[in-house]
């Protein structure tokens, strides 16, 4: 591969990412707690997009065990997502550039 080819790779690579990253919007994972109490989903732009919390546990001496189970099904999504954002992107650019060892576009996310 000839260096004017990588450029026209990396310019590509460059809009295929761009798109992917405006389409992560779209990409969701959603976390669970205490055994699916308290779930909270977010998308690809780590934004919380919804928090379901089963009615049983909205009671006043609760309170403080609720606030635990939101906080763990919101890291659990937000850890889950991660993955499969890094894999939508990798997907987006897949078969753009060779297999460069130490190439890493993770930083691009």
């Amino acid at each position: 591969m000839n260096m004017m080819d990588m450029f026209g790779k990396m310019k590509e690579v460059q809009s295929r990412m761009q798109d992917a990253q405006q389409t992560l919007s779209n990409v969701t994972e959603t976390g669970e707690s205490g055994a699916g109490l308290v779930k909270v989903t977010v998308n690809g732009l780590k934004h919380i997009l919804t928090i379901d919390i089963d009615p049983d546990l909205i009671k006043p001496e609760d309170r403080e065990m609720l606030q635990d189970l939101i906080v763990a099904a919101t890291n659990k999504a937000m850890s889950n997502i991660e993955t499969k954002a890094r894999e939508h992107l990798r997907q987006a650019t897949e078969g753009l550039l060779p297999n460069i060892p130490g190439l890493n576009l993770d930083g691009l996310m």
